[in-house]
């Protein structure tokens, strides 16, 4: 396994002192935002596509400081009721996909989307609930006709181009389950995936080891994020898990997102290191930040401490011993 970090924590950076303060951790991988919601601070899409000999200054660089790209992430709803939105989000990712597969950069990241309730809608709707049957006749509007539709396409760009999709498993997002993912990756082709990230997972209430068991089966594992969440019992009583209180009221809100080891136990981040070995992602753990109540430099060094002393580096050994 590599470590890597998803770069916008350093998006007042520049791409050389991004690096720089990367390569300064001893890190392996960098995950490169190109725009959408982590910005395109350290990637400039067109420019690289226009030119091989900036592609290859780009990689020089990266390669001086003894990193890889791990992923090209470009985070947006495709399939928006907005069409504007959706015209930019799916420019976007076809133009990062086509940027990965000149790079040789094997994933690209992103969410699934989620559409409007219906054809004339101009607003997203998100139905978790089946009953109102109105939630239902949603549901089944936009897999059949925006998110299937779309994805197979994309599948098929990927295909041709040799590079894989790692789609975030994020609330408020059609696909944000293992069962949502494998129902997408069914209808739309093997070459879209997921981009696992724990800390979305439990505050739905999944543990991200059974969530590893049910996609490493299907080798639907392209791309992982190292992030944590801490749970708040006593607040989930009064607001639930689904809390719409704004981020940054951490005193009240059910959950929060933190660095790793600050949600939850290094034995369980040991039990997912040992899960994804075990069902064969042998890739990044790449670390993104999103902890209020730690600093950048902070929560992303305690993010590196702890994963370094947890993470598995060698093939196994012979079972000697058997």
């Amino acid at each position: 396994m590599k470590l890597g970090v998803f770069t916008p924590l350093y998006n007042q950076y520049n791409f050389d002192e991004m690096i720089t303060k990367v390569a300064e951790k001893g890190l392996d991988m960098v995950e490169i935002g190109t725009g959408g919601s982590p910005g395109n601070a350290h990637c400039d899409v067109d420019q690289l596509l226009a030119s091989s000999d900036a592609r290859q200054e780009y990689q020089a660089k990266l390669r001086d400081k003894g990193l890889e790209i791990s992923a090209f992430s470009a985070h947006h709803n495709p399939i928006s009721p907005k069409a504007d939105e959706a015209k930019e989000a799916n420019e976007l990712l076809r133009k990062t996909i086509k940027l990965a597969s000149l790079m040789n950069v094997p994933v690209v990241n992103g969410f699934s989307g989620v559409a409007g309730g219906n054809a004339t809608d101009t607003s997203v709707n998100w139905p978790v609930l089946p009953w109102p049957t109105d939630y239902t006749d949603i549901y089944n509007y936009q897999w059949e006709e925006k998110l299937i539709p779309y994805w197979k396409e994309i599948n098929q760009e990927c295909e041709t181009a040799g590079v894989k999709i790692g789609i975030e498993l994020h609330g408020g997002f059609l696909a944000h389950t293992p069962y949502t993912m494998l129902k997408l990756r069914d209808g739309a082709g093997k070459n879209i995936g997921c981009n696992l990230d724990p800390s979305h997972l439990w505050w739905q209430g999944i543990d991200p080891v059974g969530a590893i068991k049910i996609l490493g089966r299907e080798q639907a594992i392209h791309h992982f994020h190292a992030k944590d969440t801490y749970l708040d019992q006593e607040n989930i009583n009064m607001y639930g898990l689904t809390d719409m209180q704004p981020y940054s009221n951490v005193q009240t809100r059910s959950w929060t997102f933190r660095s790793v080891g600050m949600g939850h136990s290094l034995t369980e981040w040991s039990n997912i290191i040992s899960a994804l070995r075990l069902y064969n992602y042998d890739y990044v753990l790449s670390i993104e930040h999103e902890d209020p109540l730690m600093s950048i430099e902070e929560g992303f060094g305690r993010a590196v401490t702890n994963l370094r002393s947890l993470m598995i580096h060698e093939t196994p050994s012979e079972m000697w011993w058997a």
